[in-house]
C-alpha cells in the first residue's frame, strides 16, 4: 500500500461528501455559508474522517453507511480549530498556510462558523438512519459517543485545562489529561464510530479503542515536537506557537528525546492492538507509521 496515495484518495472522497453536506456558499445568508466552506476546505489531511471509514472497514463494514459520520467528525474537528485560533484562545493568524477564519471574516463570524459546524455535525449523525443502512440504535450510540468526545469530559475539558495551565508548571498526569482529551478523544470517537456503525463485536471495539487512544497520543506528541523543529512551509503555520503561548507540551516536560521515545512506545501499543485483525486493518497500521514519521 502506498499510504500517502491511499490517504489522498480517501481525502478526495471525503471532500466530495463534505461538499454535498455543507450548504452552498450562495445559500442565504451567504456570509456564514461562505465562511463555513472556507474553514472546511482550507486544507487538511482528513485523518479523523478517514479513521471513521477505516474503523468501519476493519470490522467488515462499508464506507457508504459510515460516510455521513466521517464528515460529521471532520466538521466537529474544524469547529474546534476555528475556535482555537481565535484571539481569546491561541490567537493564530495562519491555519494550513492560509489566514485563519477570524482574520478573513472577523471574530464574530468565526465564532458563529464554529457553532454552525458543530450543529451541522450532529444533524448529520441524527440523519444516519435515513439511509436505511444504519439501525437507529447504532446511530444513537454514535451520537452519544461523539457528544462525549466533544464535551467537557473530552475535547472541551482538555481545552479548559490547557488554557488554565498556560504559563504554569504542570505534572505528567495533567499533561496526559490535556492531550488525551483535547486531541485523543476525537481520534477514539472516530475509530469507534465507524466500528459501531458496522456492528463491531465487544472484543473488536475494545481493541480498536486501545489502538485509537495510542494513535492519538503519538499524534499529539509528534505535533508538539513539530512545533519546535518543524518546517513552517510544510506545516502551513508558524513554529514556536506553543512556546509563545506558554503551552504545556511533551518536549517541554520530558525533553525532545524522551518525547520521541514516548511517541514510539505509543505507536508500538497502537500496532499491537491490531494483532487480531487481518489485512482489513492495514490502513490503520500504515496510519500509525505515517503519524510517527510525519513532518507536517
Amino acid at each position: 500500500m502506498n499510504f500517502k496515495e491511499e490517504l489522498a484518495g480517501q481525502a478526495q472522497k471525503i471532500n466530495r461528501a463534505l461538499d454535498k453536506y455543507l450548504p452552498k456558499a450562495d445559500c442565504y445568508p451567504p456570509l456564514i455559508h461562505e465562511a463555513m466552506r472556507y474553514s472546511v476546505f482550507v486544507g487538511g489531511k482528513r485523518l479523523r474522517p478517514a479513521l471513521v471509514l477505516a474503523g468501519a472497514r476493519a470490522v467488515g463494514g462499508g464506507e457508504e453507511a459510515a460516510m455521513p459520520a466521517a464528515c460529521a467528525l471532520e466538521l466537529l474537528h474544524t469547529y474546534s480549530l476555528v475556535h482555537d485560533d481565535l484571539p481569546a484562545m491561541d490567537n493564530d493568524d495562519l491555519r494550513r498556510g492560509k489566514p485563519t477564519s477570524h482574520k478573513v471574516y472577523g471574530e464574530a463570524v468565526a465564532i458563529l462558523v464554529g457553532d454552525a459546524l458543530l450543529t451541522l455535525s450532529f444533524a448529520l449523525l441524527a440523519d444516519l438512519p435515513k439511509s436505511g443502512l444504519v439501525p437507529p440504535e447504532r446511530a444513537v450510540q454514535v451520537i452519544a459517543e461523539v457528544a462525549g468526545a466533544a464535551g467537557t469530559m473530552g475535547l472541551i475539558g482538555g481545552q479548559v485545562v490547557d488554557t488554565l495551565s498556560s504559563a504554569a508548571a504542570i505534572d505528567a498526569p495533567t499533561l496526559d489529561y490535556i492531550h488525551t482529551r483535547k486531541t485523543g478523544a476525537l481520534y477514539k470517537a472516530a475509530v469507534r464510530a465507524g466500528a459501531i456503525l458496522s456492528g463491531a463485536s465487544a472484543d473488536q471495539l475494545a481493541s480498536l479503542t486501545t489502538y485509537a487512544e495510542n494513535l492519538g497520543l503519538a499524534f499529539q506528541i509528534i505535533d508538539d515536537i513539530l512545533d519546535i523543529q518543524g518546517d513552517e512551509q510544510k506545516l502551513g503555520k508558524p513554529v514556536g506557537s506553543d512556546a509563545k503561548n506558554q503551552k504545556a507540551t511533551y518536549p517541554a516536560l520530558y525533553g525532545l528525546e524522551a518525547a520521541r521515545e514516548n511517541a514510539r512506545l505509543a505507536a508500538d501499543r497502537a500496532l499491537a492492538a491490531l494483532a487480531s485483525f487481518g489485512e482489513e486493518a492495514d490502513f490503520l497500521r500504515e496510519l500509525v507509521r505515517f503519524v510517527i514519521s510525519r513532518d507536517y
